[in-house]
């Protein structure tokens, strides 16, 4: 894989090389859309105010929190590569991401019942761990159903639902708050806003089974490829590693996985650089969402057209950018645009977009199971910044904490970018006596 440059990706329906964009996302990806989109809003409904929560109502210091934040994203790495790889072991991704999201849904009456801490804790981990077993199932359909030439499209059609959610949630949740009996500071309030999420997450479930075919359409490109019916062993998977293209592409998300700060901690510095009213905090999510879906169908396209290995790094260059504004800006109120327009590019320039680059490299009947392998990798690495970040904040104060994250950030973006030498010619065959 050439990670420089666009003109190099086999496989990955850009222009350049030999696929030309065109043709439309199929409906299974905007079914499998708007299961996200309502377990989104469902799930966004509860996490919009919490890290705010941890820091004001529970006195975590920032090591605390970034434990939290950690949790959210490592718990999943623990379940990721075990549910893709059963959904291609049996051929049943559907049923694999079903019963994460129906485990998402099961945790969010629990936290009625959730006190403290370890409760909240345990019920988060939970939540995180459905998140990891649908989400690798989730995504191998969504490349099963798509052609190549439009997937990266398909996956930005998909995650700009998704996000969607995310900013209809915190807002959904602020309107529940407003109208509950005893007001936002009512002991029924937060009762409320996790019972009106469970509602909603069930009814993602309910999309799910009843829109979504359990395996790719009979007639189609995918639904050929499916028709294969083969088995492969988790010893395969262990195997993915031996291409050369997929293990640099797992070791550069690793290592920019490591350099990325938690989200959680992005709005704590932007509301301590800006002065930002506690109450105004849960609205930050939502701008960041805004931005990622606005951008998510654009960016997906760009990426089928000019490579995705350059819009997956130009979207942390969009990072960078963030962090720079951080370090360098104090009291500006246009941090409260540019950083959430700047986070949410990230996020729309990276997140399908590296789905839709690994699923190119897979072979066919692994391809939840190596996408789960590349979304862990990214999960273990962030689960580490978030801790380490948090370490680093406490001992030393946020600016020197970002400091070194965009650091090292930038050169993992270098490294990234630098291309590989080209491989040699194949030799000429000496011609022939008398060949003419």
């Amino acid at each position: 894989m050439y990670l420089a440059d666009g003109r190099d990706h086999p496989g990955r329906g850009s222009a350049a090389d030999g696929t030309r964009p065109g043709g439309r996302v199929p409906s299974v990806v905007w079914a499998l859309g708007a299961v996200s989109l309502l377990t989104d809003v469902s799930a966004e409904m509860v996490t919009a105010v919490l890290p705010l929560y941890l820091v004001a109502g529970l006195g975590l210091s920032p090591l605390g929190v970034g434990l939290v934040d950690g949790l959210q994203h490592g718990v999943t790495a623990l379940v990721r590569v075990l549910a893709g790889h059963a959904g291609d072991r049996w051929g049943r991704h559907k049923a694999v991401a079903g019963a994460g999201y129906a485990l998402s849904a099961l945790c969010k009456p629990l936290l009625l019942a959730a006190q403290g801490l370890a409760s909240v804790g345990a019920v988060i981990a939970l939540d995180r761990i459905g998140k990891g077993v649908r989400t690798a199932p989730r995504d191998a359909l969504i490349a099963l159903a798509s052609t190549p030439e439009v997937r990266g499209r398909a996956f930005g059609a998909h995650r700009a639902l998704d996000t969607a959610g995310a900013l209809l949630g915190p807002l959904l949740a602020f309107a529940v708050l407003l109208a509950a009996p005893d007001g936002a500071a009512g002991p029924g309030a937060y009762d409320a806003v996790f019972t009106v999420s469970a509602c909603v997450a069930a009814l993602g479930l309910a999309v799910l089974l009843l829109l979504v075919p359990g395996r790719p359409v009979p007639g189609t490109e995918a639904g050929a490829a499916a028709g294969a019916v083969r088995r492969p062993r988790l010893a395969e998977a262990a195997g993915l590693l031996r291409d050369r293209r997929l293990r640099r592409l797992v070791g550069h998300a690793l290592w920019l996985g490591g350099c990325t700060v938690g989200d959680a901690f992005v709005y704590l510095i932007l509301q301590r650089r800006t002065g930002l009213s506690d109450g105004a905090f849960a609205l930050l999510p939502p701008a960041t969402a805004a931005v990622f879906l606005l951008l998510a169908a654009p960016l997906g396209r760009l990426a089928d057209r000019f490579g995705r290995w350059r819009v997956f790094l130009g979207g942390h260059v969009a990072l960078l950018g963030a962090y720079g504004l951080l370090l360098g800006g104090a009291g500006s109120p246009a941090l409260l645009v540019v950083v959430p327009v700047l986070h949410g590019t990230f996020y729309a320039a990276t997140d399908g977009v590296l789905m839709a680059a690994a699923s190119a490299l897979l072979p066919a009947g692994l391809g939840g199971t190596g996408l789960a392998l590349v979304q862990s990798a990214q999960a273990l690495a962030r689960f580490g910044a978030s801790v380490v970040f948090g370490a680093l904040w406490q001992a030393r104060g946020d600016r020197f904490a970002l400091a070194a994250a965009a650091v090292a950030l930038a050169l993992a973006v270098a490294a990234a970018g630098r291309p590989r030498p080209a491989a040699p010619a194949p030799p000429v065959p000496p011609a022939r006596e008398g060949a003419r």
